[in-house]
């Protein structure tokens, strides 16, 4: 397999600028996943690191080689889009055959059917390979696409959006193979999606990219609760986290109308300027006696959890709770947090004051 390094890109086409000096780097073995909205730049970086568009700046690099004057052969890398590109009057064992049967590769017949033979094991599409790819499910369709990629077993995985055009359960069982696959084959992924779901379970490394920036990478567990600012903050989490504007009074939060306990550490650390409470809808709680009156708006019940909407004068927040709590909508309530969760952001920048002290 093989690691991508993507240094100071830059990327226009007209007056719009898609990447704008884009560093990213992609480890061996690595299922990285890009997550941002449409326009963000993911479909352009993933064109980019193929070959299919040059940069206007920048260089590109696979296993430490620089690969920008390289065609998108000469780079051995597959891409798997959300549009399956199959090829409608051949069989599935046929479509699987064909990137085998190029005159550059040449591979013999014996070793197509060996290959055609383990990719259907593992795609579970074996009784599948006699069919006409246009009789196949969505689902089916896009497991012949993804074996079409891994037949010729490439450097690289370049995948873009490959599950949005599937409806929810399918998504959820073809996250669990796509992985799975990953892990199996050792191989390298660079997977684009504007579903942060998908980002969360799938990904080694999340990269959080608008407007052909990149805003904060790591690891999901990192990019959930200690995002770089705002934008990361609302970008991940279903529902997104409570912003709360307010300020440090003391060794409390003073915010919607109530004093909010907070640690001393946290609470000298936020003193003297506007903030943002950040709070994550798992960490709001409702308790008799807490310091926030609020109204019960909404309740969504999720089976596991409900969630629940939150109302305190014009302003709506998210809370999290057992299946068991019994209430009402338009109900009175009272809420607190868990003061050791609340993240601190600068209501100016929106910048986590955590990330600027380090």
């Amino acid at each position: 397999m093989a690691n991508i390094q993507l240094r100071n890109i830059t990327k226009t086409f007209g007056t719009h600028t898609a990447l704008k000096d884009l560093s990213l780097e992609v480890a061996d073995g690595e299922f990285f996943v890009l997550l941002g909205q449409t326009g963000a730049g993911k479909t352009t970086t993933l064109r980019v690191v193929a070959g299919l568009e040059k940069p206007d700046s920048g260089q590109v690099f696979i296993d430490g080689v620089e690969v920008n004057d390289w065609g998108a052969a000469e780079r051995d890398v597959a891409l798997v889009l959300q549009q399956y590109s199959l090829y409608p009057r051949y069989t599935v064992r046929e479509n699987l055959a064909f990137p085998l049967k190029s005159p550059i590769r040449k591979t013999p017949q014996v070793e197509i059917d060996a290959q055609i033979a383990r990719v259907a094991k593992t795609l579970r599409i074996e009784h599948l390979l006699d069919r006409k790819t246009d009789r196949l499910s969505g689902g089916e369709m896009q497991r012949v696409s993804i074996g079409r990629a891994i037949v010729r077993k490439p450097r690289l995985f370049l995948m873009d959006e490959p599950l949005s055009a599937l409806d929810a359960k399918l998504r959820e069982v073809l996250r669990t193979e796509l992985k799975s696959l990953q892990v199996n084959l050792g191989a390298t992924f660079l997977f684009v999606t504007h579903d942060q779901v998908e980002a969360m379970s799938m990904g080694d490394k999340i990269g959080v990219l608008t407007d052909g920036q990149l805003i904060q990478v790591g690891t999901p567990y990192e990019i959930y609760n200690n995002p770089v600012n705002t934008f990361v903050a609302r970008a991940v989490g279903s529902p997104p986290m409570n912003l709360i504007d307010g300020q440090v009074s003391g060794d409390a939060a003073s915010a919607i109308g109530a004093r909010l306990p907070l640690g001393a550490a946290k609470a000298s650390a936020g003193e003297g300027r506007p903030l943002l409470f950040g709070v994550r809808p798992e960490d709001l709680h409702l308790e008799s006696g807490a310091p926030v009156s609020a109204r019960v708006q909404d309740i969504e019940n999720h089976g596991v959890e409900k969630i629940i909407t939150l109302r305190v004068n014009d302003k709506f927040f998210h809370a999290t709770v057992s299946k068991q709590a019994q209430l009402q909508v338009n109900e009175d309530v009272r809420f607190t947090w868990d003061p050791e969760k609340v993240i601190f952001f600068d209501a100016n920048s929106g910048m986590n004051l955590a990330h600027n002290a380090a």
